[in-house]
């Protein structure tokens, strides 16, 4: 774990911070606004199961494969989401930016775009990440429009990659943003949060 460790990353509104239990109630409260865990194509725990999912993400953290954020609404002081590098691979410099998910009355507030630009300047300009992932299901339109507007670009898509709790089958669709393009993309995300900032 040298090459990646848990960090708080912040700015004059959000800050992602290491993930805790003590983020529970924060977490059962926010996943009730919009009942987010009923989204099929998503996975959002239910709020009676919020302590085993921030568990499982600490477990994975201490495994090596996730560093795990609560997402805080500076303005409140609560946390509102959670977020998390998965699947690292500090020998590759490469890690995915995922298992993210926000109370609905955040949502098109630009907090995830800030969020965002605060993971991928840590991934590119601190650990020098040479490409960071980003993976949803192929229906989650929501999704895909948020990721494409960072400018990531898609890979592909993995289909049936993934075995839902329902039964289903995901279509797994995979974005990047690589090394040779965060220039670009960082100066189009600060002057997104800016614009949305005035408006």
């Amino acid at each position: 774990m040298s090459w990646i460790s848990a960090v708080t990353l912040s700015d004059d509104v959000v800050e992602l911070a290491p993930l805790k239990l003590s983020h529970e109630s924060d977490l059962m409260e926010a996943a009730k606004d919009g009942e987010l865990w009923r989204l099929w194509y998503t996975m959002v725990p239910k709020p009676e199961d919020m302590g085993a999912e921030i568990e499982r993400r600490l477990e994975l953290q201490e495994a090596g494969s996730m560093i795990a954020f609560a997402i805080i609404d500076k303005a409140s002081g609560k946390a509102v989401g959670m977020t998390t590098y998965m699947n690292i691979d500090g020998a590759n410099r490469r890690l995915e930016i995922g298992s993210t998910w926000n109370r609905k009355s955040v949502q098109g507030s630009g907090l995830n775009r800030r969020c965002k630009l605060l993971l991928l300047r840590h991934a590119f300009d601190d650990l020098d990440c040479i490409a960071v992932e980003f993976c949803t299901h192929f229906f989650n339109r929501q999704s895909r429009t948020a990721i494409e507007g960072l400018g990531a670009k898609l890979d592909g898509v993995l289909r049936n990659h993934k075995l839902l709790p329902d039964g289903s089958l995901r279509d797994t669709c995979v974005y990047s943003i690589i090394c040779s393009e965060w220039p670009t993309v960082k100066n189009h995300l600060i002057y997104q949060v800016g614009r949305h900032k005035k408006a």
